[in-house]
């Protein structure tokens, strides 16, 4: 493995100064204090559009997209996700920031990174791929756009535009108008000529997309996965849009054509050794994301239809008795979760998805016993947690279901549905302020403007300390955030 690695970087990476310097330019930023580093001349080798505006672009774009597109919280798909950017970051070039991946409800194939570090990623994109490779492949050509600064740089030749422009610019770029579902994203925000004129400033070139395929390919490889899965994800992404006509993603739509671009991965490919090309694909926890993703978020009739085609594994048994709840087919669903359960009786992701289940369903007793089998299988389960904290609140027990909200929360500070049932919770048991602080979040992370003023106006009428003030004007400072993006 050491030597086909070697041979490796003799083909496809690029000569060593190079990275060494990108990466000595990155450490750097990172080590230097922000006072010095405003005066630095390291900000030449960036330009004009510096650090601290990628930051605060990418920031103001996440906002954005959260405050107008749903987001998925589920710790399963979200941690799966993020595990696929990390391992492909210990290999990337070191960042001035952190990288941040969402997961968005979408049909439309597509995945994209801005910046600042932040990553996101369709449904739709977890669903098409065949193989975890495929899915790091797309990852790994974003992360590149962001490495070698392609919108930055572009930024940087144009003329001085305000931060909330390029924001616009940005949705426009990578969103589109409309998203896969209709809603109206970056309509309002790009407007006027100049706005539409420098929008296309965003686009990648193509000697971007070429080096982003390039660098792409690199890091996928180093982080262990197939190489083929860069160009097995364009093949699938192509197919797709042949076979629907749905919209393309940026980076497939320009120039090179994908044909050229796939040809020219495959290439590479095959000059690589063959350990390398033949490195197995391990799938399986990406196909227990997908069995949760299709279950849960695509249509369920849908969902249904496609499961009973597939072999009934424990996943699709799983997959069914989710689906068949979210239509109401209750006794079906409860014999599917029984097959699963009885087929994998120590899976604590059966375990936490039936033991929800029974919870919704009435039977307090059977979810205590399913639940509690999920958590000692996984403690680290935050769904699992946040659905048995709600247990013992129902059971008088709110020192403990508290705890678990906390916990839950420290990992999972934007989830609507956990600041929802705990401010519920706070409120009955007599903690009036915290109680309205948290389903001012809760709302606030629902995008319900008149909730979330309901719920601060109550919090702020009984705040009576230093620390409830402060505590007040944080979820202020979030709520004007956000509020650019409502009107």
């Amino acid at each position: 493995m050491k030597k086909a690695l070697q041979h490796y970087h003799t083909i496809i990476r690029p000569p060593f100064w190079k990275s060494f310097l990108c990466a000595l330019v990155a450490v750097l930023i990172v080590l230097l204090p922000p006072t010095n580093l405003a005066k630095s001349n390291i900000l030449d080798t960036f330009g004009k559009f510096g650090v601290k505006d990628e930051l605060e672009l990418g920031k103001k774009f996440s906002i954005l997209v959260k405050s107008r597109m749903p987001i998925i919280e589920d710790p399963e798909i979200v941690s799966f996700v993020s595990g696929v950017l990390d391992r492909l970051q210990e290999h990337i070039p070191p960042q001035p920031f952190p990288f941040e991946v969402n997961v968005i409800v979408n049909d439309t194939l597509n995945a994209f990174a801005v910046p600042g570090g932040y990553v996101f990623v369709h449904t739709a994109m977890l669903l098409e791929m065949e193989h975890e490779s495929e899915l790091a492949g797309v990852l790994a050509h974003e992360l590149a756009h962001i490495t070698q600064r392609h919108i930055a740089r572009r930024i940087e030749k144009s003329q001085k535009v305000q931060i909330m422009s390029l924001v616009g610019m940005l949705a426009g770029a990578v969103l589109g108008a409309t998203t896969g579902n209709g809603s109206d994203v970056a309509s309002g925000l790009m407007t006027g000529s100049m706005a539409a004129g420098q929008a296309a400033l965003l686009n990648y070139s193509r000697e971007d997309e070429r080096e982003a395929d390039h660098m792409g390919l690199i890091y996928l490889t180093e982080a262990g996965y197939n190489p083929k899965g860069l160009a097995n994800s364009f093949e699938k992404i192509r197919r797709r849009k042949w076979e629907s006509g749905s919209n393309m993603p940026s980076y497939l739509s320009t120039h090179p054509a994908v044909e050229e671009r796939q040809d020219y991965l495959a290439d590479r490919v095959a000059s690589l050794p063959k350990e390398l090309q033949e490195r197995p694909e391990n799938d399986v926890r990406f196909k227990r994301v997908q069995a949760l993703v299709r279950s849960q978020f695509t249509d369920p009739t849908i969902a249904l239809s496609y499961f009973a085609k597939q072999e009934q594994t424990p996943m699709v048994l799983m997959g069914l008795g989710i689906a068949s709840a979210r239509i109401n087919k209750i006794n079906d669903a409860a014999g599917y979760f029984d097959r699963a359960l009885k087929a994998a009786p120590k899976d604590y992701l059966i375990l936490r998805e039936a033991g929800k289940f029974h919870y919704t369903k009435g039977d307090t007793n059977k979810a205590i016993f399913l639940l509690q089998k999920a958590a000692v299988r996984n403690p680290d389960d935050l769904m699992t947690l946040f659905y048995y904290a709600r247990l013992l609140n129902d059971k008088g027990d709110t020192t403990s279901a508290a705890t678990y909200y906390q916990k839950i929360l420290k990992k999972l500070p934007e989830d609507s549905e956990v600041h929802f049932f705990y401010g519920k919770m706070l409120g009955q048991s007599g903690d009036q302020f915290n109680g309205h602080l948290h389903l001012a979040y809760s709302a606030l992370y629902r995008n319900d403007a008149k909730k979330t003023a309901y719920h601060i106006k109550k919090a702020q009428a009984l705040a009576n300390d230093q620390k409830q003030t402060t505590a007040l004007e944080l979820i202020k400072k979030e709520r004007d955030e956000r509020a650019e993006y409502w009107k």
